[in-house]
C-alpha cells in the first residue's frame, strides 16, 4: 500500500516461498542486488528515491503519524498475533485450565486450529508447511511474553489484549472521522500502516470474529478498507468479491441439498423427545393411566326364565 501511493512503479510477483526472505516473511521487496523485507527498511529506501507518501505533511502530522503508528503496534499488533495464533497453551507453556479462563480464549483456539494453521499449511510448499506455521506461533508469543508478567492470569492477559484493541480501534474511528483518509485528501504512510493492520482482520473468515464485529461496528474504518482496496487494489478487490459471491452462492446451494435431510432429522429428533418424555412421565408415576371396568348386570342383560307348568 506504502509504494501504491508513494507512487512506485512496482511490479508485483506472487509467491508463497518465504525461505529466500532474509526474514522468513512475505512480502519481500527487490530493486536490482537491494533486497528488504520490512516496513521501515522499505520506507527509508523509498525515501532516497524521492518516492514518499508523506511529502507534504506539516511537523505536527508527521508527529501523528508516529504517535498512531506507535499506537497500532503496541495496542492492537499483540490482539491480532493472540487472534491469528490462539492455542490451547499460555504463552509461557502452562495448560489453561483455570476456571477464569474466558470463553473468548477456546474461541481463539477455534481460529487457530480451523483457520490460521490449516490456511499456512495449504499456502506454503512442502515441507516448510511443516516448519513456518509453528515458527511464526512462537514468535506471536513470544510478543505477548514481552507485554505480561509470566504470573499473570491468562484471563487478565486475554481481556488486557482485547481492551487495548478495541480502544484502540475506537480511537481510529474518531480520528478519521468523516474523511476519506486520516491526514488530508491524500493517503499518506500512516493510512498505509492502518490498511496493512485492517485488511486482514476484516477479510479473513474467521470462525469467533470478535474482534473483527468490533472492527465492523466502526463503520468508517470499513469504509476506508473498501475504498483504498477498490481504489488501489482492484483487481484484489474483483477477485475478493468474486470468490466471496461463489462461496455464498455454495452455501447456498449445500443448505438447499441438505434441507430434505435437515428436515427430517429434525422431525425425528422432536418426536423422539416427545415419546421419552411421556415414557419418563409413565415410568416415573407422573402420568397415571386409569381404567374403569363395569359390572355385568344380569337381570339386565337376560329376561328371566318363565316358570314351566309343573310348577304352577
Amino acid at each position: 500500500a506504502y509504494a501504491k501511493f508513494s507512487g512506485v512503479p512496482i511490479q508485483m510477483h506472487v509467491t508463497n516461498n518465504p525461505f529466500w526472505s532474509p526474514s522468513g516473511k512475505l512480502p519481500v521487496f527487490r530493486h536490482g542486488k537491494v533486497t528488504l523485507s520490512t516496513y521501515t527498511e522499505i520506507v527509508a529506501y523509498l525515501a532516497k528515491k524521492k518516492f514518499s507518501a508523506d511529502f507534504g505533511l506539516t511537523p505536527r502530522q508527521h508527529s501523528e503519524v508516529v504517535a498512531y503508528s506507535q499506537l497500532l503496534q503496541e495496542r492492537l499488533l499483540p490482539a491480532l498475533n493472540f487472534i491469528w495464533t490462539g492455542s490451547t497453551s499460555s504463552p509461557w507453556g502452562q495448560k489453561l485450565t483455570h476456571e477464569a479462563v474466558t470463553c473468548r480464549r477456546w474461541l481463539n483456539e477455534r481460529n487457530h486450529q480451523e483457520l490460521t494453521r490449516p490456511w499456512y499449511c495449504k499456502a506454503l510448499p512442502w515441507p516448510l508447511n511443516f516448519y513456518y506455521p509453528g515458527s511464526y506461533e512462537r514468535s506471536s508469543r513470544a510478543l505477548v511474553n514481552t507485554m505480561f508478567d509470566k504470573f499473570e492470569e491468562p484471563s487478565v492477559v486475554e481481556n488486557g489484549l482485547y481492551t487495548d484493541a478495541e480502544r484502540c480501534l475506537t480511537a481510529l474511528s474518531h480520528r478519521l472521522g468523516e474523511s476519506e483518509f486520516f491526514l488530508g485528501a491524500h493517503p499518506t504512510s500512516l493510512d498505509a500502516t492502518v490498511y496493512a493492520y485492517l485488511a486482514p482482520l476484516l477479510k479473513a473468515p474467521f470462525p469467533c470474529p470478535a474482534l473483527q464485529n468490533h472492527l465492523k461496528a466502526c463503520t468508517n474504518l470499513v469504509k476506508f478498507v473498501v475504498r483504498v482496496t477498490q481504489r488501489y487494489f482492484p483487481t484484489a478487490a474483483q477477485e475478493y468479491e468474486a470468490k466471496r459471491r461463489a462461496e455464498e452462492i455454495k452455501k447456498t446451494r449445500e443448505s438447499e441439498k441438505e434441507f430434505p435431510h435437515k428436515r427430517r432429522n429434525q422431525l425425528l429428533a422432536t418426536l423422539f423427545a416427545f415419546l421419552a418424555m411421556v415414557g419418563y412421565a409413565l415410568s416415573t408415576g407422573l402420568v397415571q393411566v386409569s381404567a374403569e371396568y363395569h359390572e355385568l348386570d344380569n337381570s339386565d342383560d337376560y329376561d328371566e326364565v318363565p316358570e314351566s307348568d309343573s310348577d304352577q
